[in-house]
């Protein structure tokens, strides 16, 4: 394939014809080749740990080695069985009426028992700085309200497959098929009310129109079957003073769920959520039950292997402290400092940039500016663990499913505890051995895990420009966010404000629709590409490349070249149609492929660096190349 005419395919071709995607996961590629690698250096340093030998003196990673133990023991969760789960089944079973469940809400919150009530403590978005009471929605079986839609090709076939895989999990119980098929119809049959008012993939995308604050006195009013103010005098020991609803069509028509009327239909799915939440804390033959739906979800054959199940299981409580291991041990302090230098530089190009913006009023590019130097970056790993790391202990005369209650309990309290309290800006989202890379809008920082600061994306030994075209263009997406379409409602300070002029403002929704029209529609996988879900993820792209190549030319041995290589080197995937057709409907960022060619073709550079010409497939009209930031 030539350059000209795809130039995804011409770099990444090669790669793909010969990359075999792993039986248990859905894709490969760039990202996943690094997570694999890291995977199987994470399992074998646990294997290590398991067997006694090479023993961190971290008091966290102890714990966690107690817990591997627990989740390898095969043999003794087989003996547990499915009892605990039973017990739960049968107090959930004991509630006779609507009634009754009310009066345990706040019991199961704090057992982190299933109990359909979806609140959250989050930050406030008029003021980053304290967390507030959040008001979500029960969840849904489709991965999409679209997939509710008359005709959806997708949607009944994956309900038919939610109820073939959820069966045999509840005969595993003890229930009769017909009372298995009776839950499953009851819970279907809620989650298409739910279906109906629940917010799409689409409309969560657009952060600032989520905020909707309530007076806790008019929420009530929507939900009066439900003792809220028990409920919150039990969690949080007090009334809050507001609640913020971005489900506010869920929440308005709150009786479809919590009544009287629907109490059966919401008790069936109690019931289902209690064993399905479970299925991985059991016995493996469960875990892979459990997983079963997923994997047809996904298109991938196999599920884990047993190894990596009980790694991952235990890891999970643990991610931060495992993250700091791998950071400490694998990623240099020279590394550190070059991408702190990176970093800094791509903030100064974008600053330059910024200045030199030729569609921003004065007044609202000084207020970009103003953000821009705000802007705090993260990178390599945290400075520490957060304090609640230390208080999972880890009992090994407990059973394994005793040890993740009390996990859980722990995570319930700590998660209710924030409510009122300030922010803590210091806790990182992601661990250091994940290869990610984020940006938080209401904390206005950037975040670089150790894990991404690698070959493709990084290297000491590769060229500036390949890196720039890598990292760089990595560093300058995130950067890039805090002036896409969700980042540019936030001020520096991560609260919910606008600081554009009218007249600039409309100046930039008229440049993100024009990257939304030049995603819209596009097939990749057999389906087409919804420009308004992927926009922000674009729009970062875009702005990525613009600051990356920018900083690029600021050294001697500049290449536009291995710039752009690097960029479509980076994002190489081969995946699974059925995963990317869900994704398609779920994720905010656009397929790999298009991340290549559709945004390298809105750079001169590109076409005259690679002789592309107007008869070429690659060709873009110079009147339709965009450029934002």
């Amino acid at each position: 394939m030539r350059k000209q005419d795809d130039f995804y395919a011409a770099i990444n071709g090669t790669w793909e014809e010969q990359a075999e995607i792993p039986a248990d996961k859905p894709r490969t590629g760039g990202f996943n080749d690094l997570s694999d690698a890291i995977e199987e250096l994470m399992l074998a340093t646990s294997d290590q740990w398991q067997a006694g030998e090479n023993l961190p003196d971290d008091v966290v990673l102890r714990n966690f080695i107690k817990l591997h133990h627990l989740t390898t023991d095969q043999a003794r969760r087989n003996e547990v069985g499915l009892a605990p789960v039973k017990d739960i089944l049968q107090q959930i079973s004991a509630l006779n009426s609507f009634d009754e469940y009310t009066q345990n809400i706040a019991r199961f919150e704090k057992l982190a028992w299933p109990n359909a009530m979806p609140f959250g403590i989050a930050p406030d978005f008029k003021d980053a700085r304290t967390n507030v009471l959040w008001a979500d929605a029960l969840g849904t079986i489709l991965p999409d309200t679209t997939y509710y839609e008359p005709g959806h090709e997708k949607g009944a076939e994956l309900l038919a497959a939610y109820r073939e895989t959820t069966l045999p999990i509840l005969m595993k119980f003890g229930y009769t098929e017909t009372e298995a098929q009776t839950l499953l119809d009851q819970n279907i049959a809620l989650d298409a009310r739910i279906a109906k008012y629940v917010l799409s993939n689409e409309e969560n995308a657009e952060y600032a129109k989520l905020y909707h604050p309530y007076q806790w006195d008019q929420f009530k009013a929507l939900v009066p079957n439900l003792p809220l103010a028990d409920f919150m005098q039990e969690m949080i020991g007090s009334q809050p003073d507001q609640i913020i609803v971005p489900e506010e069509r869920f929440w308005q028509n709150a009786d479809q769920f919590y009544s009287e009327e629907a109490w059966p239909l919401l008790k069936a799915h109690l019931l289902i959520d209690a064993m399905l939440d479970y299925t991985s804390v059991l016995t493996d033959e469960m875990r892979i039950m459990g997983g079963a739906y997923g994997r047809i979800i996904s298109g991938t054959p196999e599920p884990s292997s047993t190894k990596k199940a009980a790694y991952y299981l235990a890891a999970g409580p643990y991610s931060q402290a495992l993250g700091l291991w791998y950071a400490q041990n694998k990623f240099s302090s020279d590394a550190k400092k070059d991408v702190e230098l990176k970093v800094s530089t791509m903030i100064d190009v974008y600053k330059e940039r910024l200045e030199n913006n030729s569609w921003l009023a004065e007044q609202t590019r000084q207020k970009a500016i103003k953000k821009l130097d705000t802007i705090v970056a993260h990178i390599g790993y945290p400075n520490e663990l957060p304090q609640r790391y230390y208080d999972k202990v880890i009992d090994e005369n407990k059973s394994l499913f005793d040890n993740f209650q009390t996990l859980s309990e722990q995570s319930i309290q700590y998660e209710w505890a924030k409510w009122n309290q300030p922010v803590d800006r210091t806790e990182w989202h992601m661990p250091a051995h994940m290869v990610n890379a984020y940006y938080d809008p209401q904390q206005n920082q950037i975040v670089f895990p150790a894990a991404i600061l690698q070959a493709p994306f990084y290297d000491l030994k590769q060229s500036s420009s390949a890196n720039y075209g890598g990292i760089g263009a990595v560093i300058a997406h995130e950067i890039s966010h805090a002036f896409d379409t969700n980042g540019a409602s936030f001020d520096e300070n991560g609260s919910l404000n606008n600081w554009w002029l009218p007249e600039d403002y409309a100046a930039f929704e008229e440049r993100t629709q024009a990257v939304i029209d030049q995603f819209d529609g596009l097939e990749s996988y057999g389906v087409k590409v919804n420009g308004k879900l992927t926009v922000s993820e674009n729009v970062a792209d875009l702005g990525g490349l613009s600051a990356a190549l920018a900083a690029a030319k600021r050294d001697a041995d500049f290449s536009a070249k291995s710039f752009f290589i690097n960029w479509a080197t980076i994002w190489r995937m081969k995946a699974r149609p059925e995963f990317m057709q869900m994704m398609a409907s779920v994720d905010v960022h656009g397929p790999a492929k298009l991340r290549v060619n559709v945004q390298v073709a809105n750079f001169d550079e590109f076409f005259q660096t690679f002789d592309v010409e107007k008869e070429d497939q690659m060709w873009r009209d110079p009147a339709q190349r965009i450029q934002i930031w």
